[in-house]
């Protein structure tokens, strides 16, 4: 009675793949729609709240890229296994993947240049001639980080969804 209904569990694979991309998706939410809004309401100085904000962007992105790779291991070691569904998956987790590399380390040492020579002009970048630079950079970030959040949730929706037999 045990092993059937042990071998009705989706196997270890599939739930290391599922707890991933729970760790993604969640952390992906939580920073960007929840934690740094509250930073730029709650702190008294934008530039404190952006600072911050941006290690937390900073660590969401490495955090993208690490579960992202593991993730694409994972989606080939499944599909070897003749888990089909997983071609899908893989794709949704490549394009996330590369939402974060564009998104995040594609724009972010562009962003970084600009807030250092706002620096040495001794001003903020919101008060400096890179305000309009930073902001477009800013924006395309935003783009990219706002379809990640998309494509998140449509890889949190497809891989819960119950497996077929076989999978």
């Amino acid at each position: 009675m045990f092993s059937s209904s042990y071998s009705s569990l989706p196997p270890l694979p599939h739930r290391i793949f599922l707890l991933l991309t729970v760790i993604w998706a969640g952390s992906l939410w939580t920073v960007g729609y929840m934690v740094a809004p509250t930073l730029f309401a709650v702190l008294p100085s934008r530039e404190t709240a952006g600072m911050i904000a941006g290690h937390l962007f900073q660590t969401e992105a490495i955090l993208g890229v690490t579960v992202g790779v593991l993730q694409m291991v994972l989606c080939n070691v499944l599909i070897r296994r003749g888990a089909n569904r997983y071609r899908a998956l893989r794709w949704l987790v490549l394009a996330m993947l590369c939402c974060v590399l564009v998104g995040y380390f594609g724009t972010q040492p562009f962003m970084g240049s600009l807030k250092e020579k706002a620096m040495a002009l001794g001003v903020g970048v919101a008060e400096s001639p890179f305000r309009e630079q930073f902001g477009m950079l800013h924006g395309v970030s935003s783009a990219f980080y706002l379809v990640q959040s998309l494509l998140a949730l449509a890889l949190v929706w497809r891989a819960s969804a119950p497996r077929s037999t076989g999978e």
